[in-house]
């Protein structure tokens, strides 16, 4: 039977479980050890540690301290792995817990944390998804089920010194460039809620003060949110620490590509189980900087798709050059616009290319001054025809149920 190396208890804080941790250090102690050739399942906290509930009140997605993210399952040594080696995950099985079959998406609010269409969506929404074996539905978006392509959206590998102190100077530069944005450029250290895992006293408050947060994706993996990153799928990671430093969280049970509501997905805590082996002296062989995924071939299959273009021209009018960001935006808005012509809500059809399996494809970057980016939308996830006729479209909702709000306190 496999062993269960890191597990979790969902009544207790986070904070009381020193085989998590909230930050990217090198130092930050390894909790567990295996070879290569093993395979273990982890468990998993919610990305935030337990802070969302399961229930009509959007306040705590609203008053979620983002400081606190992402609580992290690891770090897992390797043995024999070394700095310039490849460590090859692959990705087993993921699941929720039995006693938690639900998960949640959410808004956050522009004052705390933002999101990809943020300027139409500043107010902190929260819908409630329930799993029924591979299927998912919410009781705030009706008409939708769709089957789960479970993942973690954040894993990787610990950093050395050196590429710490590279993160947390660009970063820096970044954010110094317009330091009271909102949302901000980036997130810097933040030693006052970080969780270090096993380390203590002074030793623990030093590295806090320096330590990364777990926000962005970086040459070690990290938050990528890649949505096939599920059963069957693999990954090589780069290697910067002697035993690799693994760790994994914020596990999703759906998610449409590039995570557009920011808490994106259909958050969820859970296990998953792993196998690890290594490819010495990896990186300088493949000449790889960043990880390298390969796909799952047990992903749903979806026969149908509504395909939304978008050019790199904004909200306002304004032309961009070849900007995908703003094409996949103006994508993501034309989506959602044709979703309300059906009694959708705006922030309904927002849900639904967030937590739906959508795809989204950079479809052209040469053609100046325009790129084109699009949003492929599943109509099969629907109870209900989606599709354009010469008879226009029919409202099958009558917007009696919508996602529940929670206005910013001044």
């Amino acid at each position: 039977m496999t062993d269960t190396i890191i597990k979790i208890d969902l009544s207790k804080s986070a904070y009381d479980n020193d085989q998590v941790h909230n930050r990217w250090h090198p130092d930050i102690p390894m909790v567990a050890t295996v070879k290569p050739g093993d395979d273990f399942i982890v468990e998993c906290y919610d990305w935030t540690g337990g802070q969302i509930e399961n229930n009509d009140d959007a306040s705590d997605v609203r008053d979620v301290d983002l400081s606190q993210v992402h609580f992290l399952s690891g770090p897992i040594a390797v043995e024999g792995a070394e700095p310039g080696d490849l460590l090859e995950v692959d990705i087993l099985d993921i699941g929720a817990f039995a006693e938690q079959q639900w998960g949640f998406n959410g808004f956050f609010s522009k004052k705390n944390g933002g999101g990809f269409l943020t300027d139409r969506f500043p107010e902190a929404q929260k819908s409630i998804w329930d799993f029924n074996g591979m299927m998912t539905s919410s009781r705030h978006v009706p008409g939708v089920e769709f089957a789960g392509i479970l993942h973690p959206g954040l894993i990787g590998c610990l950093p050395d010194k050196k590429m710490l102190d590279m993160w947390n100077t660009r970063e820096k530069a970044l954010v110094d460039t317009d330091p009271e944005r909102v949302p901000e450029l980036a997130t810097l250290p933040y030693a006052e809620t970080a969780h270090m895992g096993r380390m203590s006293g002074e030793e623990k408050m030093q590295a806090a003060a320096e330590a990364a947060r777990t926000v962005p994706p970086r040459e070690h993996g990290g938050n990528c949110d890649i949505k096939d990153l599920t059963r069957g799928a693999k990954v090589y990671f780069p290697v910067y620490v002697d035993g690799a430093g693994l760790s994994v969280g914020d596990l999703h049970f759906s998610q449409g590509d590039g995570e557009i509501t920011f808490c994106g997905a259909i958050e969820m805590a859970g296990w998953i189980h792993m196998r690890v082996n290594l490819i010495k002296d990896g990186m300088a062989k493949y000449q790889v900087k960043n990880p390298i995924f390969k796909p799952s071939k047990m992903v749903p299959k979806y026969d149908d798709y509504l395909i939304f273009e978008g050019i790199s021209v904004d909200e306002d009018g304004k032309q961009h050059y070849l900007d995908t960001s703003v094409a996949y935006r103006q994508a993501c808005h034309n989506a959602i616009n044709y979703l309300t012509q059906f009694g959708y809500s705006e922030a309904q059809g927002y849900a639904i290319i967030g937590c739906a399996p959508v795809q989204g494809h950079i479809s052209g970057v040469v053609d100046i001054p325009n790129s084109c980016a699009t949003l492929w939308l599943p109509t099969d996830i629907f109870k209900f025809d989606v599709q354009l006729n010469p008879e226009g479209p029919e409202k099958h909702l009558d917007g009696s149920v919508d996602i529940p709000k929670a206005p910013d306190l001044d």
